[in-house]
C-alpha cells in the first residue's frame, strides 16, 4: 500500500512509494507527482516576485566545480607528505565517489521532499577557509605590507559583498571566473615547480632530503588530519542543495553533478601528485607557495578571484539557509520589501564576521580545512545521507530482496563511518593543532604575523 503523502508545505512526510522506486532509482516521475512536487518547491513562480529558479544545469555544474575546487588542490600535496603517494591517491578516488554517491542521495531526497532547502546548519564555519585563503593571497602579493588581521578584515568585505548577491543565477558569471582563475593558478604553479632543480623550500646548496614516499609513515594524528585534509577536498556537496532549489529542472542536477566531480577528482589526483613528486616534504601550504616567490605571486595573482569566489559561495549558502528559515511562509521571501534586504543582508554580514573571527583563531590553512572536514562535512556529507536512504528506504529493511536488504545496512555502515571521521579526526585536528602552537607553527590569535610564507612540511 502506498505510503502518505505530504500533506503541508512546511511538513516532511514519507515519499509515495511510486516516486521513491521513480525518483530514488531512475530519476522518473508521473505528471501528477511534478505537479505535486513544484507545490511543495521552496521557491515559487510569484507574479511580481524574484524569481529564484533561474540556473540551467549547465550553470549549476560551474557552481559545483567552483564549491568544490579550490580547498582541496591547495592543501591535498601536503597531505600526501603524511599518507603517501599511494595512499593519497587511493583516497582521492575513493572520497572522490564516496561523495559523489552521497552527493546523489541528498539530491535524490531533496526532489522527493521539494520542501527541504538545504542541510547546510554548519556551514558558516566552512567561511572561514575563504577568508583565510583570501588574506594568504594578499600577503603574498603585498610581501605583507600590512597586519593580517587587516587582510583578513579585506577578505572578509570582499566575500560579504559578492556572497550578498541574492540569486545563484546572479552570480553565475563569478563561478566562471572564479574557476577558471583558480584553475589556472594551480596550472602555473604546477607547471613552475617542474622547471626548478629543487623545491623552492628546500636548502638551495648541498645535499637534501626530498621527502617523496608511495607509501607514508604517520601518527594517528598527521593520518587522520591529512585524510580528512583530502575527504574534505571533495564533500562540500550538501552546498549544492540550495543551488538544486533555484534550478530551472531540479532532476537535471545528476547532469552537473557526474561533470563536476568526475573533472574535481582527475584535476585533484593530476595537480595533486605532480606537486608532491616535485616537492616532496617541501611543498607549501597553501600549495600555490611551492614553486617560489615570482611564480607565488603570479599564482596568488592569478586565483585571487577564484580565492574570493570560494568563499563567496559557501557564505552564500550558509546565508541562504538562515534567509530561508526565518522569511519561509512569508511575502517578504519572494518580495522586495524592507524585511526581505535587512534578514537577507544581516544574514550575510552576520555570518561572514562568524567566518572571519574563525579564520583568525585557525590560522593555518591546512588545519581549517581539516577541521571542517571532520566538524560539519563528516555528519552532512557521509552520516545525513546514510540516514536519508534509510528514510526513503525503510521497506527494504523487511520486504526487499536480499540485494536490496544488504544495500541497505550498507548505510548504516555509511552512518558510522561519518561518526569515526567526526570523532577521531576532530581528536586528531585538534591534537595537530595543539602541537603546532606548541611548537610555535601557529601563533596567537588574531595575529599580524605573514601567514604567506612558503613554509615547508
Amino acid at each position: 500500500m502506498a505510503e502518505e503523502k505530504k500533506t503541508s508545505t512546511g511538513d516532511i512526510g514519507p515519499v509515495p512509494t511510486s516516486t521513491r522506486e521513480g525518483s530514488l532509482r531512475e530519476g522518473v516521475l508521473s505528471g501528477s507527482e511534478k505537479d505535486a512536487a513544484e507545490i511543495h518547491e521552496v521557491f515559487q513562480k510569484v507574479e511580481g516576485g524574484v524569481d529564484f529558479r533561474t540556473v540551467s544545469w549547465q550553470r549549476a555544474t560551474v557552481i559545483f566545480l567552483k564549491v568544490i575546487f579550490a580547498t582541496g588542490v591547495l592543501s591535498i600535496p601536503s597531505a600526501m607528505y603524511s599518507l603517501g603517494a599511494v595512499g593519497g591517491s587511493i583516497l582521492i578516488v575513493v572520497f572522490g565517489a564516496l561523495n559523489t554517491y552521497t552527493a546523489v542521495i541528498q539530491g535524490n531526497f531533496r526532489n522527493n521532499h521539494p520542501e527541504c532547502h538545504t542541510l547546510a546548519d554548519m556551514c558558516n564555519v566552512i567561511g572561514g577557509s575563504g577568508i583565510v585563503g583570501l588574506s594568504v593571497a594578499f600577503n603574498a602579493l603585498s610581501d605583507h605590507a600590512a597586519c593580517t588581521v587587516w587582510w583578513s578584515f579585506l577578505s572578509f568585505a570582499v566575500i560579504t559583498a559578492c556572497a550578498s548577491v541574492r540569486t545563484f543565477e546572479k552570480i553565475g558569471w563569478l563561478t566562471w571566473a572564479g574557476f577558471v582563475s583558480i584553475f589556472t593558478a594551480v596550472f602555473i604553479v604546477v607547471i613552475g615547480v617542474t622547471t626548478r632543480d629543487r623545491p623552492a623550500a628546500a636548502p638551495q646548496t648541498g645535499d637534501y632530503e626530498l621527502g617523496y614516499h608511495a607509501i607514508g609513515s604517520a601518527t594517528f594524528a598527521s593520518g587522520m588530519t591529512a585524510t580528512a585534509t583530502i575527504f574534505v577536498s571533495s564533500a562540500g556537496t550538501s552546498a549544492f542543495l540550495p543551488v538544486i532549489a533555484e534550478m530551472r529542472r531540479p532532476r537535471d542536477y545528476r547532469k552537473a553533478l557526474y561533470v563536476c566531480m568526475g573533472l574535481v577528482t582527475a584535476a585533484y589526483l593530476a595537480f595533486s601528485l605532480v606537486v608532491y613528486r616535485w616537492c616532496g616534504q617541501w611543498v607549501a601550504n597553501p600549495s600555490l607557495g611551492s614553486a617560489g616567490g615570482t611564480i607565488k605571486k603570479v599564482s596568488y595573482g592569478v586565483g585571487l578571484i577564484g580565492l574570493a569566489v570560494s568563499g563567496c559561495l559557501y557564505q552564500h549558502v550558509a546565508a541562504k539557509y538562515v534567509f530561508v528559515r526565518i522569511l519561509r511562509g512569508s511575502r517578504h521571501l519572494q518580495h522586495n520589501t524592507v524585511i526581505h534586504w535587512v534578514t537577507w543582508l544581516g544574514c550575510s554580514i552576520t555570518l561572514g564576521a562568524i567566518a572571519f573571527v574563525l579564520s583568525e583563531a585557525i590560522v593555518i590553512f591546512s588545519y581549517l580545512v581539516a577541521l571542517t572536514g571532520t566538524v560539519c562535512f563528516a555528519p552532512m556529507a557521509i552520516s545525513v545521507p546514510g540516514i536519508l536512504y534509510m528514510y526513503d528506504y525503510n521497506e527494504d529493511r523487511k520486504s526487499g530482496s536480499l540485494v536490496r536488504k544488504a544495500w541497505y545496512y550498507f548505510h548504516v555502515l555509511l552512518i558510522l563511518v561519518g561518526a569515526f571521521i567526526a570523532v577521531g579526526g576532530t581528536y586528531a585536528v585538534i591534537k595537530s593543532i595543539l602541537a603546532a602552537y606548541a611548537n610555535g607553527e601557529i601563533g596567537s590569535a588574531f595575529s599580524c604575523a605573514d601567514n604567506s610564507g612558503s613554509t615547508a612540511h
